[in-house]
């Protein structure tokens, strides 16, 4: 399984998408922990890049080890040696090499051995002859052994119904523990896959019990701009923080918002009075960086924003009107000088978008009635 670990080498411009496993190369009769890369164009690097085929000599040479002898000298990265005691290993070259070609696979969006059995297995259910199931248990029994148990996918079942459907009444599975299959096991793995194949047609169409997990409206860009004045008809330049929307919070009434936000940063009683006054935004935040900002500021500013937007959206109902009608769109704030507050090309945080989802959110939940909100 590829998970989380992406990377990536470039080939003549061209980036070609891998991922990493851990391995023992054995050098000059030393075993070193390293990372073993597989890129989705086959190529493997274990200290030099070479192809599936040429791994495999590698694995049969023993330059990359399956087997680590007791007393073996090892070292990770130059970050410790020890000695192998008693060591322990189920890799087998076969293994690793069947593991590696699933991963090229997957890489490429094809489907692996365990992708293949399932294709098999359900050519089997919708034409039950033995020929086709024979066809199902060669797919499964080429799925390395290491990843048949999570075949299925079902962590509870694990490959069960999976190696009795193909082993069939009467048959034995892969597992010597298993006994014969009944008719009963049987039975029930075909009710097991039946459904199965019902929750799968299901699952595109079910929602979460709360609502979908993406948004169904068009993403919202908030483009960086430079409002000076209010406009009769602000759109949604009206959901800039710097948009002329004046706010009251406590005895003071600032400008706009961006003007409260930089006014309450400021260390400096005497600077924030200035900045309360300045004539833009733009002016208000050139005050505010040349001096310090209050202590922890840093800690505490999303909190002051959110109170900040929350003010200005119940003081200026038509504003709020706009926020609304973006419906459940993905907000994307644009701010040049802040890649905290400003998505900026996905370079930035855009917490200035996510917190007017929030008090958008909020105003939805008022208008419902929800109650205490």
């Amino acid at each position: 399984m590829i998970g989380n670990r992406i990377t990536h080498r470039s080939a003549d411009g061209v980036r070609i998408p891998g991922t990493w496993r851990h391995a023992f190369i054995c050098n000059g009769g030393r075993y070193f922990l390293t990372d073993l890369f597989i890129y989705a164009d086959g190529l493997i690097d274990c200290w030099g890049l070479v192809t599936v085929e040429e791994f495999e000599v590698k694995l049969r040479s023993g330059w990359v080890a399956t087997t680590l002898p007791d007393g073996a000298q090892a070292s990770a990265h130059d970050l410790a040696g020890w000695k192998f005691s008693e060591p322990r290993t189920w890799l087998t070259p076969e293994l690793l090499v069947a593991e590696v070609r699933d991963t090229i696979d997957q890489l490429n969006g094809r489907p692996d051995s365990t992708g293949r059995c399932l294709a098999a297995v359900d050519t089997f259910l919708a034409d039950r002859t033995e020929e086709k199931r024979a066809a199902a248990r060669a797919a499964f029994l080429a799925i390395p052994a290491s990843q048949r148990r999570y075949a299925l996918g079902d962590t509870d079942r694990k490959d069960g119904p999976l190696r009795v459907l193909v082993a069939g009444p009467g048959g034995r599975t892969y597992l010597p523990v298993d006994p014969p299959v009944t008719q009963e096991a049987y039975d029930s793995a075909i009710e097991y896959f039946e459904e199965r194949a019902r929750w799968r047609a299901e699952r595109p169409t079910r929602v979460p019990a709360d609502g979908p997990v993406t948004a169904h409206a068009p993403a919202v860009k908030l483009y960086h701009s430079f409002p000076d004045k209010p406009v009769s008809n602000p759109g949604r330049l009206g959901l800039r923080n710097d948009y002329p929307a004046p706010i009251t919070v406590g005895e003071v009434t600032y400008p706009s918002v961006a003007h409260a936000y930089w006014a309450l940063s400021a260390g400096q009683p005497e600077v924030r009075a200035a900045i309360v006054t300045a004539d833009t935004a733009a002016a208000a935040r050139k005050l505010a960086a040349a001096t310090p900002r209050r202590e922890g500021w840093e800690h505490a500013r999303t909190a002051v924003m959110t109170g900040l937007l929350r003010a200005k959206y119940e003081q200026h109902p038509k504003l709020a009107e706009i926020l609304l009608a973006t419906d459940d769109a993905t907000v994307i704030y644009d701010d040049m000088d802040s890649a905290f507050w400003g998505d900026n090309g996905g370079r930035g945080r855009n917490w200035a978008g996510r917190l007017l989802e929030l008090i958008r959110s909020e105003l939805c939940a008022r208008r419902a009635g929800i109650p205490g909100l």
